[in-house]
């Protein structure tokens, strides 16, 4: 009996640790894994596709590190969701509630919880998957100077129906008792305007350079024909 696996596809360039190396990894019958930690954006992707996703990769041995939690997208409107998550506080141990279930709240712990269920934790190897994965709420240093990627099958535009109703978890979160939604969007925009501020100053180096290399092509053409000829 054969076997049908969903390719998935995630590209990596110019991580800090991986330096200009393109990373391809397939999701197929024997999926492989790079050294390098993989930082994945998770906003805009639906919470139950992209957590078996990552659940696999870490099983197979993969570091993941997943970024803005608090944009990750739930299918179904926000009020039918909120009344899920209160259905499951109701969920607790009568003779003692400090046994469990615990009930999360913040974004990163919700998705931890559903990753938790996609693997056998308590046994070693679902242990040490677990361990191999971090979750973060905005995109704390060092992960907002390293190239952050998609994972195209658990995008929200690509797998939601258009006009289906969804819900993003940092706003559930923030509904049911999670108090730092305000602080990680200060500093989320803290971040974005450092990051455009990086992005003009290279893009100007960019064009000096661009500059530069026009104004001496004349002088350096006999030199760059010389190296093409040898295969550069």
């Amino acid at each position: 009996m054969s076997n049908t696996f969903e390719k998935v596809r995630i590209t990596a360039f110019n991580t800090a640790a991986c330096h200009d190396l393109r990373i391809l990894l397939t999701l197929d019958i024997e999926p492989t894994f790079s050294q390098c930690v993989i930082v994945i954006d998770g906003k805009g992707h639906l919470l139950g596709r992209l957590a078996s996703i990552v659940a696999k990769q870490a099983l197979n041995g993969q570091k993941i590190v997943i970024v803005r939690c608090e944009e990750l997208n739930v299918s179904g409107s926000f009020f039918r969701n909120k009344l899920k998550y209160h259905a499951y506080l109701n969920k607790r141990c009568i003779v003692n509630p400090n046994r469990g279930p615990f009930h999360f709240r913040a974004p990163s712990r919700i998705f931890y919880k559903a990753l938790r269920g996609m693997v056998a934790h308590k046994t070693a190897r679902g242990a040490a998957a677990l361990d191999r994965i971090k979750l973060f709420e905005g995109v704390p240093p060092p992960y907002d100077k390293m190239k952050r990627m998609v994972v195209p099958s658990a995008l929200r535009v690509l797998k939601l129906k258009p006009g289906r109703k969804y819900t993003t978890i940092g706003r559930i979160s923030h509904e049911v008792g999670w108090k730092y939604q305000d602080v990680v969007a200060k500093l989320e925009e803290k971040r974005k305007a450092k990051s455009a501020a990086y992005y003009q100053r290279k893009k100007a180096v960019v064009a000096l350079k661009s500059k530069a290399a026009a104004s001496k092509a004349d002088d350096l053409k006999s030199v760059n024909e010389s190296i093409t000829a040898y295969g550069y």
